[in-house]
C-alpha cells in the first residue's frame, strides 16, 4: 500500500485538517495519571473554526488525491462555490489573546472563529502567517480576565521515550487527551526547507491541526502539524514543530506580522569520502558549495563554487541543513563570519546576510532527444551533446556540455545518484565540450585509481558529482 506524507488535511465532510504528534518529555518515571496536567493545561487549549469557499463538488470528493481519471463535463448547476468550515486546534499563549495553530487551518479562510475553553465562540484576527514552518498567529479580544495561558518549553530537553501529551478537537471533538512517546527528533519529512519536526506516537487525528503537544511540566514543546499514513488516519506517527522553531516564528509574527530570514545565496551539498577524495582532501569535512547566486551575499563576498564552508560563526557546519537553518536565524543586515577550505587553503570570509525572498524553484529540463552517443559501458552512462535550445536557457556558451540519455542500473554512474537530463558541465575539472570529454576524464580517472569529479546541472541547480571507479 502506497504511504505518503500528509499535511493535516480536511475532513471529508467538514474539511476538517490533519494534525498528528505525539511526543515526549524529559527522561522521569512515568507518571500514575496526567489528569492534574491536563486539568492545568487543557484551558489554554482551543478550536479553530475557518469558513472557506469550497465547491459542492469539492465536498462531495473530498481531500482525495491519485484516484480515477473522470471526463471533464462542465460545471454542474449547483457547483457554485459556497461557505463551509475548516475545523483545527490552537493554544493561548499570551493574555492579551494571541493565539498559535497551523498555516493550513486558516489558509484562504474567509472568516476565523475562536471556540473558548469557556465554551463561548469569538472573532480573531489573523495576525500573521508562516507557510514555511506551517505556523500562524491569531488573537483575540475576548479573552476573560485571569485566563490560562500556555507556556513554551525546551524541545531541545526532550529525549526520546519521553512522555508526550496531545490535547485538541479531532474530528470536531473537543478537548480531547492522548498520551504517547517521543519517538524520534530532528524528522526532515521534506515538507519544507526547515523540517526539524518532533516525532510521536500520540494519537493525532483530522481536527488536532495546530494544537500544542505537552511535555509532563504542562510546557507546550510542539505544535501538532502533520502525520506520516497510508489512509489518512493515525497509525502512531505524526509530527510536531518543536517548540525552539517555533517561539522564534511566533514572536516575528506578532511583533513584525511576518517572519524574515537569513540568506547568503549557495546551494550545498553534503561532504562525502568519494567527494572529499575526488576534490584531493583526506576527509570528508563541512558542506560543499556546488551553486552561487549571482549578485547574492556570498557572491559579493567572493564564496566560490566548489568551496567547502566548515563553520559559520565559530560553529561546525556537518549537513547542508544545519547551516541552511543556522543561516536563516540570522537577521538580515548581520555579518556573518564563515570559515572555508578552498583548495589546500583555510581562510575567513565576511558575509552581510540578506534577507531570503520566495525563489522559483529549479524546473525540469525537457527530454534529451533519441539520437544519444553509444553508451560508454564501464562509467554506465548513454550521453548526447547538449540541445540548442537547452544551452541558451542555461547561458553556456556553444558547443558546451553533454545531456546524460540513460544512466545505465547498478553501473557506477547509478550509484554517484547521476540521473537522466541531467547536463555535465565540467569532468576532471575540465570543461566539456561533447560526449567524448566525459569518456576521455573516465578513463584517465580508472587509470589512477580515482573518483571523477563532475559539475552537473539538474534543472536550475548545480551540483558535484564524484563517480568511483
Amino acid at each position: 500500500m502506497h504511504t505518503s506524507i500528509r499535511n493535516l488535511a480536511m475532513a471529508a465532510a467538514m474539511l476538517t485538517l490533519l494534525p498528528f504528534a505525539p511526543s515526549t518529555a524529559e527522561a522521569q518515571d512515568a507518571p500514575g495519571d496526567f489528569t492534574h496536567i491536563v486539568a492545568e493545561v487543557s484551558p489554554t487549549v482551543v478550536a479553530i473554526i475557518a469558513q472557506r469557499l469550497v465547491s459542492p463538488r469539492a465536498q462531495r470528493e473530498g481531500p482525495q488525491r491519485g484516484g480515477p481519471m473522470r471526463p471533464f463535463r462542465g460545471p454542474e448547476p449547483d457547483d457554485a462555490p459556497q461557505q463551509a468550515a475548516a475545523q483545527g486546534s490552537g493554544f493561548v499563549i499570551s493574555e492579551d489573546g494571541h493565539i498559535v495553530t497551523n498555516n493550513h487551518v486558516i489558509q484562504e479562510a474567509t472568516e476565523i472563529e475562536v471556540l473558548l475553553a469557556d465554551g463561548s465562540r469569538v472573532p480573531a484576527e489573523l495576525i500573521g502567517t508562516d507557510p514555511a514552518t506551517d505556523l500562524a498567529v491569531l488573537q483575540v479580544d475576548e479573552l476573560t480576565e485571569g485566563a490560562s495561558v500556555a507556556s513554551w518549553g525546551d524541545s531541545e530537553a526532550l529525549l526520546p521515550g519521553a512522555w508526550t501529551i496531545a490535547i485538541g478537537s479531532p474530528f470536531g471533538l473537543g478537548e480531547t487527551v492522548t498520551v504517547g512517546v517521543l519517538s524520534a527528533r530532528s524528522r526532515d519529512i521534506r515538507s519544507g526547507p526547515y523540517d526539524e519536526f518532533l516525532q510521536t506516537d500520540a494519537s493525532i487525528n483530522q481536527g488536532n491541526s495546530g494544537g500544542p503537544l505537552f511535555n509532563t511540566q504542562g510546557e507546550v514543546i510542539g505544535v501538532n502539524t502533520a502525520i506520516f499514513s497510508p489512509t489518512g488516519a493515525n497509525v502512531g506517527i505524526g509530527f510536531a514543530v518543536p517548540s525552539r522553531l517555533a517561539t522564534l516564528v511566533v514572536d516575528q509574527l506578532i511583533e513584525e506580522g511576518e517572519v524574515r530570514r537569513g540568506f547568503i545565496g549557495v546551494s550545498l551539498q553534503p561532504m562525502t569520502e568519494v567527494l572529499a577524495q575526488a576534490i584531493g582532501h583526506d576527509q570528508a569535512q563541512g558542506v560543499l558549495v556546488s551553486q552561487v547566486v549571482p549578485d547574492g551575499p556570498a557572491d559579493d563576498a567572493g564564496l566560490q563554487m566548489g568551496d567547502i564552508i566548515l563553520q559559520l560563526d565559530g560553529e561546525d557546519t556537518e549537513m547542508p541543513r544545519d547551516l541552511s537553518m543556522a543561516v536563516a536565524e540570522i537577521a538580515p543586515d548581520t555579518t556573518a563570519v564563515l570559515t572555508i577550505l578552498r583548495g589546500d587553503e583555510e581562510m575567513e570570509i565576511e558575509v552581510t546576510v540578506g534577507l531570503r525572498d520566495a525563489r522559483e524553484r529549479p524546473r525540469p529540463m525537457a527530454d534529451a532527444p533519441e539520437d544519444a552517443a553509444p553508451e560508454e559501458e564501464r562509467l554506465g552512462l548513454a550521453l548526447t551533446p547538449l540541445p540548442g535550445a537547452i544551452r541558451r536557457e542555461l547561458g553556456l556558451p556553444d558547443d558546451f556540455g553533454a545531456m546524460i540519455q540513460r544512466v545505465v542500473p547498478g553501473s557506477p554512474a547509478h550509484e554517484a545518484g547521476l540521473r537522466r537530463n541531467d547536463v555535465i558541465l565540467e569532468a576532471g575539472a575540465q570543461p566539456v565540450e561533447e560526449p567524448g570529454d566525459i569518456a576521455q576524464a573516465w578513463a584517465q580517472a580508472r587509470e589512477e585509481n580515482r573518483p571523477l569529479l563532475m559539475r552537473v546541472m539538474r534543472g536550475n541547480a548545480s551540483l558535484f558529482v564524484a563517480v568511483s571507479p
